[in-house]
Order: structure tokens, then sequence, then C-alpha cells
């Protein structure tokens, strides 16, 4: 498995909308202008940096070695959203190994569908050892309920896409720290 540390994946992220000519599938306009949107959501969230002190005081207790992987992709929308989340929490503890995997280029997806598909993103939490602690993904629970009400609705894809950058922009990353903060409660403290 290829993976990219944090600043080769907003390397990359940059490269591909520089790129003469476009590579596939970011030469589809659609998929520029997502990436083009999360490559600024991205530097928003770490500017922003909204860890709270709970998750902080919960992440820095980790007293074991853990590697966390993120499947992720530049074009997801979920994804500029949660995935700076994840990386500023591992930046929180010397402990944690950050890394991530692009899902269309040899990844472990494969091992880690959401109900038969490749959503993305995907946090994989594993001990010194290579065993997974647990996993999350591809978006919190709220968030998800609200997508699969929409889908189940045929909602169109545009009411879907503002939906959840509504509730990504009003939940302001809690929703995420607190999953994140209980699974690691439940199985890696």
């Amino acid at each position: 498995m290829k993976t990219l540390t944090w600043k080769e994946y907003l390397n990359y992220t940059h490269e591909l909308l520089t790129a003469e000519p476009p590579v596939p599938p970011y030469d589809n306009t659609d998929y520029y202008h997502y990436t083009k949107m999360n490559e600024t959501r991205m530097k928003r969230w770490l500017k922003a940096n909204p860890i709270t002190q709970e998750t902080e005081v919960v992440v820095k207790s980790i007293k074991q070695p853990q590697h966390w992987t993120v499947i992720t992709e530049p074009w997801c929308g979920d994804a500029a959203h949660i995935v700076p989340i994840l990386y500023l929490l591992s930046e929180l503890n010397d402990q944690i190994k950050f890394n991530l995997q692009l899902r269309d280029s040899d990844s472990e997806i494969e091992s880690y569908l959401t109900n038969g598909s490749k959503s993305i993103p995907i946090l994989i939490v594993r001990d010194v050892n290579g065993n997974d602690l647990f996993h999350w993904g591809p978006r919190p629970k709220a968030g998800q309920e609200m997508y699969l009400k929409l889908a189940e609705q045929k909602a169109d894809f545009e009411v879907i896409k503002n939906a959840i950058q509504t509730y990504y922009n009003a939940d302001k990353s809690l929703s995420t720290q607190n999953e994140i903060v209980e699974l690691l409660k439940q199985h890696a403290i």
C-alpha cells in the first residue's frame, strides 16, 4: 500500500489543480471544481483548529503507539471537512503515526466498505502490531443519517451536497471529534 504523509497529501492535492493538462478524473470540470473547493476548506479547518479541550485531553492520554491511516481522495467533499480534523488530532500526541491512502490507487478500501460501497474518508486506528483497534467513517452519525435519508428520497445531488456542506459548517467538527474520542476511550486508551 502506498501511503502519503499529510504534507505529501496537501502537495498532491495542489499539484492536481495545477497539472497541465489535468489528469483524470480532474480533467472533468466537476472533479476539478470539487478539489479546488476542498483545498480551500482543508486550509480553513487547519487555520481554525477547532479541537476542543476535552478532545485534546483524551488524545494526549494515549500512551501506546498507534498508527492512524485515512483512506481518502482530494475530490471528496466529506474528506475536506474530516481529514484535516483527524490530522490535527494526530498532531496532539507523538504516539500517533498518521498517514493517508488514496482510495482509487492501491488502498485498503475493500476491507472497510460502508454498506458495500467504497465511501470515504475512513479512519483506521491500529496498534503497534498492526491490529485494528477500530475504524470510523465515512462521516459522523448525524451526517450519515441525513445523507441516507436524502438518498432514500432520491434527492438531487446538488441538494445532498448543499445539505452536507451546511451540516459540516454548523457542526464545526464537534461530532467528528466526539465520535473519535468515544472510540478512543472504548478501544485505544
